[in-house]
């Protein structure tokens, strides 16, 4: 069977959290859960290090703007991981072109990185810190849950993936105007950290 829907689940899940896809496959794999895990995301230094990141990841994508600071350094990391990931699978089951599966798994990450991105600039507008660590969890449950679930049941898996994907992105665009406040602010708070700092270089006026 082809692993294209395996593939597109987990670009989609790169997008959201890359080191919990890492770090759950990899088990899956060591586990003989799944025979389609590569090799190489079987490694032990691999499940280490996507373990200690996944831990980093699940403290900084709940305190409200380190999220999106967070996300902001991994807009390159997560679709070059979607795009590992898939290419490496592809190559363990030789039912798929790397090249192709890196395409679909890279750009599939990156249209669910900027959803993830996108939602959390329209949660930091809310004042309260409550709403970040909820979208967090859902987000984490969510992944842990479709990657398992498409260890069993890959096609079923993609198709939630889909729907999941095509329904972030209408929420995005209908939350467009609450993403631009919050870069509104964002703005504001660097030109005051900048206005801040100069008032301390220069000194008060004699």
């Amino acid at each position: 069977m082809s692993v294209l829907p395996l593939v597109f689940t987990s670009g989609w899940a790169s997008g959201i959290n890359a080191y919990a896809v890492v770090l759950l496959l990899g088990v899956f794999g060591a586990t003989g859960i799944s025979d389609e895990v590569p090799e190489a995301l079987q490694r032990t230094d691999v499940l280490i290090a996507a373990a200690v990141l996944f831990l980093c990841e699940a403290v900084a994508d709940k305190i409200p703007y380190v999220d999106s600071i967070w996300d902001s350094v991994h807009t390159v990391i997560r679709p070059v991981t979607g795009a590992v990931v898939a290419a490496l699978i592809a190559g363990q089951s030789g039912s798929l072109p790397e090249l192709a599966a890196g395409a679909v798994g890279g750009s599939t990450a990156l249209v669910s990185h900027l959803v993830k991105a996108g939602t959390r600039m329209a949660v930091n507008t809310s004042p309260e810190p409550l709403s970040n660590i909820g979208v967090s969890l859902a987000e984490d449950l969510g992944v842990a849950g479709l990657i398992t679930f498409a260890m069993f049941h890959p096609v079923a898996a993609a198709v939630i993936a889909a729907c999941l994907l095509l329904a972030g992105v209408v929420t995005v665009v209908f939350l467009a105007s609450r993403i631009r406040r919050f870069l509104r602010r964002r703005a504001q708070r660097r030109e005051e950290r900048r206005l801040a700092g100069e008032g301390v270089r220069h000194g008060p006026r004699r």
